[in-house]
């Protein structure tokens, strides 16, 4: 009963028990570069993310919801950029973002939480698994590790499967203070104090080194996320303030190396213009402020921020000016530092339909398999299995 005050502040034990130290930075390969992987919950639909304006298919197949090619932000001749997302077009247009179209996986599933699964654990889609790619990394990255802090976070109540390994787990935080009170209370503070090192009892000696390592994580959050303020105007909406959090734990020069936030829901089946262009409206001004504040601090070379959601939405509309449920979406890769920026590969066809639905061009792990591989420098066939070819965008 005493342990759900921790529970209030977003505490998942035993997501805390090994974290990487500060001060034990060298036990891993630390090449100073963050991944930031947003997460459009929900089904985000990619054919009105990134619009083939000149495909006569899309438009009547979305007498209702199409968007007109006038009003979309050209990217090329074929393609057209949602109006509302006119600072990834900055983006674009200055080299910092690379589209990979059609990104998803064979068999598709279309249940939001199965197909979830399959984008968080890095598997097959006919395999089960019950840890993620990012939380894989974290059991690679400190296997050798005598402690662990605070090297991946999730800014949310709870943790997804994603940050989740088989002997380490991320941190899940979404109010830092809140957090760091909760941890600090009276009552665990002389529990902490009071437990003698050494005990012999496995359990007890498993939950108090627990209870000292999730004290010591809270103040080192707490105190990383208020050591250098933001200099940006965030948006006051969710997104807003989980960018803008975590922008302030990387200026403070906190070890994070992974962050992680979701955005949503996306699952847009009646009235999809409304929520999805605000959705997208919202993603696109929490990252003009996020990408300005890391290229005033000469960082935006050392960030890469990747969108992904658990599938797309079918090509034609539905009666009541929504979509449902489908397979392959776009997925934008944003840094200072891509190699192959642009229009990585074409859409999918759309008149090669797999019953209604666009076929994957592009496998998921192999986008993983680039980030694992390129950017944090690990081997991405220890995380991901065999067989998986990395990309070229970094």
């Amino acid at each position: 009963m005493q342990l759900s005050a921790l529970g209030s502040a977003s505490l998942l034990v035993p997501g805390f028990v090994k974290s990487f130290a500060a001060g034990n930075a060298a036990d891993v390969n630390v090449n100073g570069r963050k991944l930031i992987v947003l997460q459009l919950s929900g089904g985000n639909d990619g054919l009105n993310t990134v619009i083939p304006v000149r495909n006569d298919i899309y438009y009547r197949s979305r007498p209702v919801i199409g968007i007109r090619r006038e009003d979309t932000l050209g990217l090329s001749d074929e393609l057209g950029l949602n109006p509302v997302l006119t600072h990834l077009k900055t983006l674009y247009d200055s080299g910092s973002l690379s589209l990979l179209n059609g990104v998803g996986y064979e068999h598709p599933n279309r249940s939001h939480f199965r197909s979830m699964d399959i984008w968080q654990s890095g598997s097959s889609a006919d395999e089960i698994r019950s840890s993620g790619w990012i939380g894989r990394y974290l059991d690679h990255a400190c296997k050798d590790c005598l402690t662990h802090n605070t090297m991946a976070v999730e800014v949310d109540d709870s943790l997804s499967l994603s940050m989740k390994g088989l002997d380490v787990k991320a941190l899940a935080i979404r109010d830092p203070k809140q957090f760091y009170n909760a941890a600090h209370t009276d009552y665990f503070s002389a529990l902490s104090d009071s437990h003698a090192a050494g005990h012999q009892d496995a359990l007890p000696d498993y939950l108090y080194k627990t209870l000292r390592e999730t004290m010591s994580s809270a103040s080192y959050i707490y105190a990383h996320v208020n050591a250098k303020k933001t200099t940006q105007a965030y948006p006051d909406t969710a997104i807003g303030k989980r960018l803008k959090m975590i922008a302030s734990l990387i200026l403070s020069g906190a070890d994070t190396k992974v962050y992680y936030a979701s955005h949503g829901s996306f699952d847009t089946h009646v009235g999809q213009r409304g929520r999805q262009d605000k959705l997208l409206g919202e993603l696109d001004a929490a990252l003009a402020a996020f990408t300005a504040e890391m290229q005033a601090a000469d960082l935006f070379k050392d960030v890469l921020i990747m969108t992904f959601s658990e599938f797309g939405r079918r090509v034609g509309e539905n009666a009541s000016g929504g979509t449902d449920h489908g397979t392959a979406a776009p997925m934008f890769m944003i840094s200072g530092a891509l190699k192959q920026p642009g229009i990585y590969n074409p859409l999918p066809d759309l008149a090669n339909l797999d019953e209604g639905d666009l076929r994957y061009a592009l496998d998921f792990r192999s986008v993983y398999a680039t980030v694992l591989r390129r950017w944090l420098d690990t081997p991405h066939e220890v995380i991901l299995g065999p067989g998986i070819q990395p990309l070229t965008f970094i």
